[in-house]
């Protein structure tokens, strides 16, 4: 298990251009399974939950062909049908938390693909009701099979998905991603309500209609897939990594440093900007790119009637999840209080404990809800020692140290390599100090 040596306390400058988009190249690439032609895809993040997707592909039998860094073509025109039915293959995807979203091209392409719960972050309950209820809907069978612990879905013997209405429970990315993917060589029409619209479903969208399918309502909640036959080959540039973008600003307000951070994509960044401005950071636009420039305080805004502001997360074009645990360690260096509110998952905040221990003043209210009473730079955090229990969470604990006083460790850095390509080395190169062993 890896480790971080993290000197805290120093300031930060110059550039960082973010990684692609981790959540949409799991789909895109995932969307590669769906046509027998080669799709060539460029701004791949190397990070460890993408690698372990790409290796699984290669299992499957797509021809996958690195031609530089972060550009890569993928061929699925020889599918072993046979492994991909195996236990071994099961066993391999409920290990890895990228592996669900092949389960909606293979059931579309060859009728029958195995659901088995995938792993991942430790971060609370991840139902997987959504996926199955839209597959059904499609006309997909389901049972449970005991041998290779997964559901099995699968189509009549000689029969495709079928276009059918559905409302989805719930705004789920991965599961809207799964349904289109499976509903784009369905027969006939397909309309998703309550689809989710993130950017990554954005994208996904643009990349299935570069290969031909037709797809109508990109951006809304009402999606309309009217299904083909075949699709063929494209190319597709992944979206700069929005999760980043935000914790690039969220560490320079911790380490009151100046930096720009080059080449955002802006206009996909919905709501996030404004949400760390609550927090009384300067976030200037500069045509695609931001600059962060260095403050002696930063001044958590208050509500209209003077009462502790709330910061919550929701579906887009609200505020994403995995940017509340980096807002919440900002604001224990801000000036004022605010309450962080975690809807989505039960278990996202317990990291900080570890914060607290760092000299942080946080009230956790419950598995959901903290309350943050910032210091104002004015009490600097302990150094301490840290074990990341997930990809965000460690992030956030990587900020914590760099701008506390003394050495940190992090152990467990795997979680944070899975969502963040040579987080050390990029931002040492701003002037941070720290230690990968």
């Amino acid at each position: 298990m890896s480790t971080f040596i993290i000197e805290g306390g120093h300031k930060l400058h110059g550039e960082i251009e973010p990684q692609g988009a981790k959540n949409e190249a799991l789909e895109v690439i995932s969307a590669c399974l769906l046509t027998e032609k080669p799709v060539t895809i460029t701004n791949v993040p190397e990070i460890l939950d993408v690698k372990n997707l790409i290796d699984l592909l290669k299992g499957m039998g797509v021809k996958v062909v690195r031609h530089a860094k972060g550009e890569y073509t993928f061929e699925a025109s020889d599918i072993d049908t046979d492994y991909v039915s195996s236990r071994e293959f099961v066993k391999l995807c409920a290990s890895l938390r990228g592996s669900v979203l092949v389960v909606g091209p293979l059931l579309a392409r060859f009728g029958k693909a195995y659901f088995a719960k995938p792993g991942g972050d430790k971060i609370g309950r991840r139902k997987i009701d959504t996926h199955v209820l839209g597959f059904e809907k499609l006309g997909a069978g389901i049972m449970y099979d005991e041998t290779k612990k997964a559901y099995c879905l699968e189509t009549p013997e000689g029969e495709k998905l079928r276009g059918a209405y559905m409302l989805l429970d719930e705004a789920s990315v991965t599961g809207t991603a799964n349904i289109i993917m499976a509903a784009v060589l369905a027969e006939g029409k397909t309309t998703i309500y309550n689809a989710a619209c993130e950017p990554y479903v954005q994208q996904l969208c643009k990349i299935l209609i570069s290969m031909g399918a037709k797809i109508e309502g990109v951006g809304s909640n009402l999606v309309t897939i009217y299904g083909c036959n075949e699709l063929h080959g494209a190319t597709h540039r992944i979206l700069p990594d929005m999760i980043e973008v935000g914790s690039f600003i969220g560490m320079a307000a911790l380490t009151r440093s100046g930096i720009t951070i080059k080449n955002v994509s802006f206009d996909n960044l919905g709501i996030i900007p404004d949400s760390f401005r609550r927090l009384g950071i300067a976030v200037e636009r500069h045509g695609d790119d931001i600059y962060v420039p260095e403050q002696d305080c930063y001044e958590i805004e208050t509500a209209l009637d003077g009462s502790i502001p709330t910061i919550a997360d929701a579906p887009w074009p609200g505020l994403t999840p995995d940017l509340l645990s980096v807002m919440l360690v900002v604001a224990t260096q801000c000036k004022g209080s605010v309450l962080i509110h975690q809807k989505m998952f039960e278990s996202r905040l317990f990291f900080v404990d570890r914060l607290i221990d760092m000299g942080a003043q946080i009230m956790l209210c419950d598995p959901h809800r903290a309350v943050v009473i910032g210091l104002d730079h004015r009490f600097p955090l302990r150094a301490n020692n840290m074990l990341s229990p997930d990809i965000r969470a460690g992030i956030a604990m990587l900020l914590a140290a760099m701008s506390a006083k003394g050495v940190s460790e992090i152990d467990n850095i795997d979680q944070i390599d899975r969502g963040y390509e040579y987080i050390d080395t990029r931002l040492n190169s701003l002037g941070a100090h720290i230690c990968r062993k």
